[in-house]
């Protein structure tokens, strides 16, 4: 399939790299930022443009990989009669490229993305379409990058997932970075933490979530509890995170 990028952040790269691995054929990157479209363009061996105006007809896919924002930005410039256009975010309803063409939809995927990343990650995508034909041709262009199998996702479904994703991934990741800030004042190898977040991550394939949970605050460790606290002392941002958490845990 010939497909036209549109964006050149970090979905955008990862989602372009994916395609072709899958043998799609990227015939152009579309980006404001000159300098990221031409890099882009360098490494997939294709086109950029920077002007709205100048993207390509010829087409069979536009693929809008850009910030929530600035799809309705694109959108408005954006004159592609019968051809297929989907964006891919969770939280933008799909009608917002009805004045762009009678083919529209959304192809989102459910992963953390990354544009320095140096192997491709798996991911989980879900699709929305305007009609049967471009729901076809979505789910046919989603299964071939998609590591599980494709779901069809409104825009109630995509917003509570994303929701969900924001707790498992971004809530969790902020907390990585609060114990490897401690780690490296208190002189302590943040990788030595991997084994226990490796087995947590990989007992969640069979095991509920709640199962899993141990520690102080569960057993009502209040002694433990209280030396954990006494250590944070001069890590304010860490002690108010630990008291919400176990507060939290203890009350669960």
């Amino acid at each position: 399939m010939k497909i036209v990028i549109i964006g050149t952040g970090n979905v955008a790269a990862v989602l372009g790299r994916k395609l072709i691995k899958a043998h799609h054929e990227i015939i152009q990157v579309y980006g404001r930022n000159a300098t990221a479209a031409s890099e882009l363009a360098y490494e997939w061996n294709t086109r950029s443009v920077n002007y709205a105006s100048l993207i390509s007809k010829e087409a069979d896919f536009y693929l809008i990989a850009v910030a929530d924002s600035a799809i309705t930005v694109i959108a408005a410039d954006l004159q592609l009669k019968n051809k297929i256009v989907a964006h891919t975010a969770a939280a933008v309803p799909m009608e917002v490229l009805k004045n762009v063409s009678e083919n529209y939809g959304v192809l989102y995927p459910l992963q953390s993305l990354r544009k320095q990343q140096h192997s491709l990650p798996a991911l989980a995508i879900y699709t929305e379409a305007s009609n049967a034909y471009t729901q076809k041709i979505l789910d046919h262009l989603a299964a071939s990058v998609s590591d599980i199998p494709v779901h069809t996702a409104g825009i109630d479904k995509r917003t509570q997932l994303h929701v969900a994703a924001v707790f498992v991934n971004n809530f969790t990741n902020y907390l990585f970075d609060l114990a490897a800030a401690f780690c490296k004042k208190e002189g302590i190898d943040f990788k030595e933490l991997l084994p226990l977040v490796k087995n947590t991550a990989d007992r969640l394939e069979t095991e509920a979530p709640g199962d899993l949970q141990t520690g102080p605050a569960v057993r009502k460790d209040l002694e433990t509890i209280n030396r954990h606290k006494a250590l944070l002392k001069d890590y304010p941002e860490q002690l108010a995170v630990y008291d919400f958490l176990t507060t939290a845990l203890m009350n669960h």
